[in-house]
């Protein structure tokens, strides 16, 4: 389980060419240290424009049992993930998302700092491991969505 403050950040469009991708999305989820929820700021694209527009951001419970259950589940997933090599070689698990997670005990991300840059990546996921990536995705997904 993480303790204390963490942060996420989910990019959707991840992969470019000798031009930078061009993200259709980006939502970041924070966890700030003695606070009792989450904060989530999203940036998103419409369809035929060329900039992301910001949606205000919203507060969510961290002591939600089933908040809590999906960080704790997300945390999980990654730890247990590889990611490209060199960074932001390629695209492994093939969704055009990269996830970057920064907390005391874990620091992990995919697609590099500026997205995918079109290289070969030493390291290949594995179908179960693109499988668990792609419930990681769905997770961040649903607690941007959420509810308070």
């Amino acid at each position: 389980m993480p303790v204390g403050e963490y942060s996420l950040r989910l990019q959707k469009g991840i992969t470019g060419g000798f031009a930078p991708p061009t993200p259709d999305a980006i939502f970041t989820i924070t966890q700030p240290l003695n606070s009792e929820s989450l904060t989530i700021t999203s940036a998103v694209r419409p369809a035929g424009t060329p900039s992301l527009q910001e949606i205000a951001p919203k507060f969510i419970s961290s002591k939600n049992d089933h908040t809590a259950a999906l960080v704790e589940e997300l945390h999980g997933i990654l730890k247990g993930l590889p990611v490209e090599s060199p960074p932001g070689s390629e695209d492994i698990y093939g969704l055009d998302t990269s996830i970057a997670w920064g907390s005391e005990d874990l620091e992990w991300m995919n697609g590099g700092p500026q997205g995918c840059g079109g290289g070969t990546s030493s390291v290949q996921a594995t179908d179960e491991q693109k499988a668990k990536f792609k419930r990681a995705v769905d997770i961040v997904n649903e607690l941007v969505e959420k509810e308070n």
